[in-house]
């Protein structure tokens, strides 16, 4: 009966919406930024295309298999998707699976991903996610510490890593390219997210358009990011804010970055065992994208 409500809620509205239309009424400001942020995605968007011109691959091409550490972090989001479920299916709190989708990605710590995928999947949930995911973003500092403290030994954490090479800058350029044309032909709907992100990347590397690099990394995604959170703040409706599902979020978004952060240090301390180049644990940790807090 609640999911046949929340399926319906989402055409009430929309009829609702039709009729303040009708009679004459428009949308104000708070509306118009969320539909052109938010409802047609360009905000996130803009805001990775940010990202990738602040994102240096070179440690990453130098050393390929830390990829897995970033890998491994990625855990989080499963374990919050099974625990939504969990919930779910105990009669605890409600959830769809596709709300269950959408709170997964707060495991990814990565804001504009849990926004974009939010409004996508779970709309009704998008400002519980939205402050879940940029709270914890912001407790990285407390959280994360602990978990690394308790999984390392001194030692480990006392291991210092050296670049293995220097990586060319045509090596820099063709990556981005080469992933994207791999993302776009092994999971396209991921391209419009990852697409920006290269090409912001490929602004870096070029060393052509320094100027639009500059402003990409700086001016743009800083008023992008100011839109972005007045769009978030429209959606957190007290009605909707203060629900037991807000609890839920909340709850599975600390662990789901807790998971993160351990399968990261975990993985780090596997591949230690398998390689004589020995890779610091608290690296792992990184894996998780709340950039720059982690890194």
């Amino acid at each position: 009966m609640k999911e046949a409500l929340a399926l319906a809620l989402p055409s009430v509205q929309s009829q609702m919406e039709n009729l303040a239309v009708d009679m004459g009424y428009t949308p104000g400001v708070l509306a118009l930024f969320y539909k052109v942020a938010i409802g047609s995605g360009v905000a996130p968007l803009v805001i990775f295309m940010g990202v990738g011109a602040m994102t240096d691959f070179g440690p990453l091409l130098a050393n390929p298999r830390t990829l897995l550490l970033g890998a491994a972090a990625q855990f989080g989001i499963f374990a919050t998707v099974l625990g939504a479920l969990t919930l779910n299916y105990f009669g605890l709190i409600s959830f769809t699976l596709p709300q269950a989708a959408a709170i997964g990605i707060i495991g990814g710590a990565d804001g504009p991903t849990a926004i974009y995928l939010s409004g996508k999947l779970a709309p009704e949930l998008l400002g519980a996610i939205a402050v879940a995911a940029y709270s914890y973003m912001a407790l990285v500092p407390l959280i994360q510490p602990p978990i690394m403290r308790a999984l390392t030994s001194e030692k480990e954490r006392k291991i210092r890593m050296v670049q293995l090479r220097t990586v060319s800058k045509r090596e820099k350029i063709l990556f981005p390219v080469v992933l994207l044309l791999l993302v776009a032909l092994l999971l396209p709907d991921a391209a419009p997210l990852l697409g920006m992100f290269c090409f912001g990347n490929l602004m870096r590397e070029s060393g052509v358009v320094e100027r639009l690099s500059d402003t990409v990394q700086n001016g743009l995604i800083n008023i992008v990011t100011i839109f972005l959170g007045l769009s978030v703040g429209a959606k957190l409706v007290a009605d909707k804010f203060l629900q037991p599902q807000t609890l839920g979020i909340l709850l599975l978004g600390v662990i789901a970055f807790g998971i993160g952060t351990a399968a990261g240090v975990l993985m780090a301390k596997l591949m230690n065992l398998c390689s004589k180049n020995k890779i610091n644990p608290l690296i792992g940790s990184a894996g998780v994208s709340a950039v720059p807090m982690a890194a």
